[in-house]
């Protein structure tokens, strides 16, 4: 495995991210189509073996259960100074409770400690909101954050998905005000979406943030047959509303399948590799249910398409109403 930069940082990761929303308790915060933990240990073994070492969650995944499967396979199978943890504050912990989610100091102040705890570390490696909170002020959201980097309880900041002009007044404030910047951007970008190529990547290139995309492979449509559907497909409402909409959606899926065949691999190869190779990029967040997910994630890092496979790959694409 060959690391990078995370963003400008001096940060090493895994040119790829696991992304542990799949790991939870069936039974808890209504996604039943997540691993139980016996299952998702393999899972999480199977990418420390294979080098991964930038681990992504949330506090709202699967009502907590997430961070605790990954906190106690990374304590299990690896050394924290060896694996860098990603989490994430925004979403309701406490449904019809007041204080119960959002960014006020308040709420951030008790979901790190949350997190900590259901994590069993004294730190998470990269604390992001998982969007942004509109009804607080910003100056409150972006001081409180740092005062988590100087208590030591976070190493670094990330931002997700957000209008650009909402991230350049985030980056301007933390910067005009000496707080600890966001480092890193997790925003919906793959080949169906491309529609953060008109502002928020050149945003995120001239200042140096390291962009994560979820949902490289576009919640698995762009790995299968138009139309062909699977059980986290039937069981996920997000994922019916984010794909299929618009009219060059299909071609594109088909030139996927196209390429792949002429190259004998896999599409999640062909479209994984493609996010991979943008320049802004510094590592997709996958998910990964088989072994062969993360197989296949990996192998995408020495597959280079070529010009001419990008201009299929790119050329049936059409604009697309913002999704986040």
């Amino acid at each position: 495995m060959k690391y990078v930069k995370l963003g400008s940082t001096g940060l090493d990761v895994s040119p790829i991210s696991l992304g542990c929303m799949t790991y939870g308790e069936p039974t808890r915060g209504g996604q039943p189509w997540s691993l139980p933990e016996d299952v998702s240990r393999v899972r999480i073994k199977q990418a420390l073996d294979a080098g991964i070492n930038f681990f992504d969650t949330a506090n709202v995944y699967s009502a907590g259960s997430s961070e605790e499967i990954v906190g106690r396979a990374l304590r299990d199978f690896a050394d924290r100074d060896d694996v860098v943890v990603a989490t994430k504050v925004h979403g309701t912990m406490r449904p019809g409770r007041p204080n119960g989610g959002g960014l006020s100091r308040k709420a951030i102040l008790a979901e790190i400690d949350a997190s900590l705890s259901r994590l069993g570390m004294d730190y998470v490696d990269l604390y992001q909101i998982h969007r942004l909170d509109r009804s607080v002020p910003m100056e409150e959201i972006l001081q409180t954050l740092d005062d988590l980097v100087r208590s030591g309880k976070v190493r670094y900041l990330g931002a997700s998905s957000m209008y650009a002009w909402e991230f350049s007044k985030a980056l301007h404030l933390q910067r005009a005000n000496g707080w600890a910047r966001f480092v890193t951007m997790q925003n919906h970008y793959n080949l169906l979406n491309r529609e953060e190529e008109r502002e928020m990547l050149p945003l995120c290139a001239d200042e140096g943030i390291g962009v994560i995309p979820w949902s490289p492979l576009a919640r698995g449509v762009l790995t299968r047959d138009w139309g062909q559907t699977t059980n986290r497909w039937t069981g996920d409402e997000r994922a019916r509303t984010l794909y299929g909409q618009n009219a060059g959606d299909k071609e594109i899926v088909d030139a996927v399948a196209s390429v792949a065949a002429d190259r004998g691999v896999p599409r999640a190869q062909v479209a994984l590799a493609w996010v991979a190779q943008q320049p802004t990029v510094s590592a997709p967040i996958i998910g990964a249910t088989k072994p062969e997910h993360l197989d296949d994630a990996i192998a995408s890092l020495d597959l280079e398409l070529t010009p001419a496979e990008l201009v299929r790959l790119e050329s049936p694409y059409t604009p697309h109403a913002v999704a986040m």
